[in-house]
């Protein structure tokens, strides 16, 4: 997954307004002008009439050269997103008129892949959470054997493009359950390409990757945009259709579920933690929704907040950052959520506003305030360095100026968010925001997830949860009747 923040690379890979953009929003400081310069080029990138028209030029492009609606598709064989975007090639080959080219690729280590350990476990807890919402499977609670994915990879690497789909499927079976037989049988039934054919087409992927402007396994790519696994695939199949390319009008294969916003029976019995940053694309359009949840299922909830990635340390590449950034604004379309309009808040803006947040909190307007800065910052075009926009951002929350104008740069806040911080990295297992964990009813174990495309999943499971038949009331025990 790829949830947070950008960060530099070296100046000599910055030639283009993407890469510009994604250079000055990636210090822990930055300057009136740079925020400023910041905020237009990331106008620019993000503007809807923009990508408009680069879709409709590379569209003219396709249909002047006769080339066909070519989509690549990038296989990391221990990859548990992977072995679910697997299942899904030989249904979007049937549903629309493309050429899809699958290419194996590595996992790419390094600032891209911050906690690869961390990020695998995930993947193979979510997956499994994720893959029957989808009508697809996944098992695999323990990594596969590092022989058992280089056969994985020979036995794909001698595959045809037309049988690829169906051949990672079961490579992918046979791999996650840590059946080595079943894995050797299927090499001897569909061969194997050797050592060097293979070491060829994962150094081809990784190259034809790189090229494309992308790191992570379980990824399309179409006419200049990518697509992260399944999750994503409700993107592409609109755009397939928007051209015109499906095959029927049965609509698309992999829709994103719904998110149930209902009352749940003694929902008092569950809480909710959220975990935001104010300077995160995707807790900015979670938050609020996030919220709503809460609020619309009756669940206890409580916030805790945590510093950004950045300002702790943990570097981003300006790709890394440039794709967060537009997919951002694909899902903020979907979520019906304003973003855009943005200055980057990054160092003393979130500072300056995490100070007031135990004092805001104090006054029952905490979640307020956050909401009101992510607002701000990341749709309104308000300038938070700027004591004029926090003050705006304090108002809007329906809290005092005077009063926060006297607490604004205290430091009784850095200890909760340190504690937060290593409440989500040492007993959830994560490191990204936005991040959730449902707790109770009794008897029933945490439930955790990370990022604003899992709110779904997180309502289905407090809908699944409000179901549960409630613990009998406990009986006081009663003196002995007297006789």
């Amino acid at each position: 997954m790829t949830r947070d923040d950008p960060s530099p690379e070296p100046a000599s890979t910055r030639n283009s307004p993407a890469d510009a953009a994604a250079s000055l929003a990636s210090s822990n400081e930055m300057g009136h002008v740079a925020r400023q310069l910041s905020s237009r080029i990331g106008r620019l990138i993000l503007s809807p009439s923009r990508r408009r028209l680069a879709r409709r030029s590379r569209e003219l492009r396709r249909r002047l050269t006769g080339a066909p609606h070519r989509v690549d598709y990038f296989h990391q064989v221990d990859d548990a997103y992977a072995h679910l975007a697997a299942q899904a090639l030989d249904a979007l080959r049937e549903r629309y008129a493309i050429e899809l080219r699958p290419q194996l690729v590595e996992p790419e280590l390094g600032p891209n892949q911050p906690e690869p350990e961390l990020l695998a476990s995930l993947a193979r807890r979510d997956a499994a959470a994720v893959a029957p919402h989808y009508a697809l499977e996944f098992d695999g609670a323990e990594p596969p054997a590092a022989d058992a994915t280089r056969l994985g990879q020979r036995i794909l690497a001698a595959a045809a493009p037309d049988s690829f789909g169906g051949r990672a499927v079961r490579v992918g079976q046979a791999l996650w359950r840590g059946d080595k037989d079943a894995l050797e049988a299927l090499a001897s039934e569909l061969g194997t390409a050797d050592e060097a054919q293979t070491a060829r087409a994962l150094a081809a992927g990784n190259r034809l990757r790189e090229k494309l402007g992308h790191y992570s396994g379980a990824m399309f790519h179409y006419a200049g945009e990518w697509y992260w696994g399944v999750d994503r695939l409700y993107h592409l199949e609109a755009r397939l259709q928007e051209l015109g390319a499906a095959n029927s009008d049965a609509g698309p294969r992999f829709p994103r579920p719904a998110i149930p916003m209902h009352p749940v029976p003694d929902a008092a019995r569950m809480q909710l933690e959220v975990y935001p940053s104010l300077r995160s694309p995707y807790t900015a359009i979670g938050f609020e929704k996030a919220l709503a949840l809460a609020e619309a299922t009756g669940v206890q909830l409580e916030v805790r907040p945590v510093l950004p990635m950045v300002m702790r340390g943990v570097p981003v590449t300006f790709r890394k950052g440039l794709y967060i950034m537009q997919d951002t604004k694909r899902e903020s379309e979907t979520l019906g959520v304003d973003f855009g309009r943005m200055i980057d808040p990054i160092g003393e803006p979130v500072r300056r506003a995490y100070s007031l947040w135990p004092w805001a909190k104090q006054r029952g307007a905490g979640n307020a305030l956050l909401a009101a800065f992510l607002r701000a910052a990341f749709a309104e075009g308000v300038d938070t360095s700027r004591v004029a926009g926090l003050r705006q951002v304090v108002e809007t929350a329906g809290l005092p100026w005077l009063e926060a104008a006297a607490i604004v740069g205290d430091r009784g806040w850095e200890a909760e968010l340190e504690a937060n911080r290593l409440t989500l990295y040492e007993e959830m297992g994560l490191w990204g925001v936005p991040s959730f964990r449902l707790r109770g009813p009794a008897g029933e174990p945490d439930f955790s997830s990370w990022g604003q495309d899992r709110l779904w999943l997180l309502a289905r499971e407090i809908q699944r949860r409000g179901q549960l038949p409630s613990a009998p009331p406990v009986r006081e025990p009663q003196p002995p009747r007297s006789t």
